[in-house]
């Protein structure tokens, strides 16, 4: 299928069309808008839908997800279609792109078995780098919604306890990190007491969006004995405005990893189709790309996720969120956290500058991009997500 539009070799294509919520100078009031190019269709404006933004979209579940879809298609396809669209196209950077969706609540994962292993190794060399649960089901925390925050928002330095060889202190974090992650978007909710099963998850999960979860790991270490992760990582998460929706991910289905430990019945997905995704992210510190983790080494999947989180049967909102937890591969330049990039901070990385890096320091800005297989070949992008490093500030 062709466009009217020149867009050649954008990976923003007919096959991506992630959704954001946006308004422009002209148009304060927010609303749906889908990427095609470097232009922002406004969706609300040609198709009557979206009007204050992506959650109305969330809420209307799978059919309309798909009629959403196919009439943004047949638009920017059909060349009948220009003179009615052509008005309503919007340079990006001419969109104020906002959080696009509101956020219920949010979890994240612990699902790379990289990752998990790199930070049982450093913190437990004498014992097991997995603990003894972690293949038996997908470990996670519930974060803080109210501090996720859209990408390009400045990140303060976060300020808490932490234990230095003097004894406790009060103060601004050193040991501030990254994590690159991927987050799941979900748009219709479930009743409580009704977990969702594998077969299930995608009349629930509407889309996909880069995520960065900031860590300060000092907070944390001190911190998160008995209870698990509190103040040290609930100050910001950051993720993309541009939320990219399964449809566009049928090629991109891969299997998982192999498990070597049997899984309990709500977890088995041997049965299923596959649902890794074969995802390339790249990660750059001021500019210099420092990472290349790849998602299809996640151990769990995005089914399993969802299945656990309510397994209890706890309920899902429209416009829950849940994360992946750090992505990271078998190899040093596939690790997605500074934590694990720098060995807890034994082995100092460089940049393009030539200056080098354990944590982050105040001004550092961290942007995490990803493409993804296309259905005809080619790749197709997700929008990035950014975010620079503020001072802390001084208490009251």
């Amino acid at each position: 299928m062709s466009l009217w539009l020149n867009i050649k070799d954008s990976q923003f294509g007919l096959d991506a069309l992630p959704y954001a919520t946006f308004r422009t100078a002209a148009h304060p009031a927010p609303r749906l808008g889908v990427r095609i190019g470097d232009l922002v269709l406004d969706v609300a404006a040609v198709t009557g839908v979206g009007a204050g933004g992506l959650d109305a979209l969330l809420a209307a579940g799978p059919a309309a997800w798909r009629d959403v879809r196919a009439e943004i298609t047949r638009l920017l396809s059909d060349p009948a279609s220009e003179e009615q669209v052509r008005p309503h196209l919007v340079p990006v950077e001419d969109a104020d792109l906002l959080l696009p969706f509101t956020v219920a609540d949010y979890v994240d994962f612990y699902a790379s078995e990289h990752h998990a292993s790199n930070v049982g190794r450093m913190f437990r060399p004498d014992s097991e780098p997995l603990t003894p649960n972690w293949k038996h089901l997908p470990i996670g925390y519930h974060g803080r919604s109210g501090t996720v925050v859209v990408s390009g928002t400045d990140v303060v330095r976060p300020t808490g306890l932490r234990k230095t060889p003097d004894g406790i202190v009060d103060g601004p974090s050193i040991r501030l990190d990254i994590e690159a992650e991927l987050g799941f978007v979900v748009g219709v909710g479930s009743e409580m007491a009704h977990p969702v099963p594998l077969a299930e998850a995608a009349d629930h999960i509407f889309g996909i969006t880069l995520l960065n979860d900031w860590s300060a790991r000092d907070i944390q270490a001190w911190e998160y004995v008995p209870l698990g992760p509190f103040l040290g990582k609930s100050f910001a998460t950051s993720i993309s405005p541009w939320v990219l929706p399964l449809a566009a991910l049928e090629a991109a289905r891969v299997s998982p990893p192999e498990r070597d430990v049997p899984l309990t019945g709500y977890l088995d997905d041997s049965a299923l189709e596959p649902w890794a995704l074969d995802l390339a992210l790249e990660v750059r510190l001021n500019g210099s790309l420092v990472s290349e983790p790849p998602f299809a080494t996640m151990y769990w999947t995005a089914p399993q996720m969802l299945a656990h989180m309510t397994a209890n049967g706890a309920s899902l909102r429209v416009g829950d969120l849940f994360a992946s937890g750090t992505i990271s591969g078998p190899e040093p330049g596939q690790r997605g956290s500074l934590l694990e990039l720098s060995w807890s901070g034994a082995e100092p990385f460089k940049l393009d500058d030539g200056s080098m890096r354990t944590f982050l320091e105040d001004g550092d800005e961290v942007t995490i991009t990803a493409t993804a297989p296309a259905p005809g070949g080619g790749r197709i992008a997700l929008g990035e997500v950014s975010g620079r490093i503020l001072p802390a500030k001084e208490r009251p």
